[in-house]
């Protein structure tokens, strides 16, 4: 997954075939058949282990049920930011070849991305009924922070200046503090 997620990042997906990724892994084409029943699978995969981790490391957050609205917020801020530390290139292809994944498999990933958005637009709800966050808009709060979350992809880089932990401190204060002069 990984050597493909770089050829789908240097390269339109069209342009690689299966073929092109089992030589660049260094196997034999009827080898990465065996875990990858085709090209779009191999990109279903990776675009739900992209998502479904997330998703998982929320739930078990609640389940434990320690965090408060604030610090859930942080905590998936922080998660959406540190993809691009663990997953950089699985992440530019979860944002770029969305659109690749076949109707079936690309309906079920929006699924679950909007599940995670109502996740976040829910600890904002939290947050409000808590007083912790005023938001006159929790969904649309969350599509922003999804947004400024999702966009570091373009520019992060990973053993740079600034690690994805500082990265989503900022986006948080900057969320909850705002930058107004007040």
């Amino acid at each position: 997954m990984e050597v493909a997620a770089e050829l789908f990042g240097d390269r339109a997906y069209q342009e690689i075939s299966m073929e092109t990724i089992a030589q660049h892994v260094g196997i034999r084409k009827a080898s990465l058949y065996y875990y990858f029943g085709s090209k779009d699978d191999l990109l279903a995969q990776m675009h739900q282990g992209m998502i479904e981790p997330v998703i998982e490391a929320h739930r078990s957050r609640l389940d434990a049920g320690v965090l408060d609205p604030r610090g859930l917020l942080l905590a998936m801020m922080t998660d959406l930011v540190s993809l691009m530390e663990t997953h950089p290139g699985h992440i530019r292809v979860f944002f770029e070849h969305f659109r690749e994944l076949p109707e079936a498999v690309r309906t079920a990933v929006a699924e679950l991305r909007d599940h995670y958005r109502a996740l976040l637009a829910d600890v904002l709800e939290r947050g409000v009924a808590d007083g912790s966050f005023v938001v006159p808009d929790p969904n649309l709060t969350a599509l922003a922070i999804l947004g400024m979350c999702s966009w570091t992809q373009q520019w992060f880089r990973q053993g740079g200046d600034i690690s994805a932990a500082r990265i989503a401190q900022y986006f948080y204060d900057t969320v909850t503090h705002g930058i107004n002069a007040v």
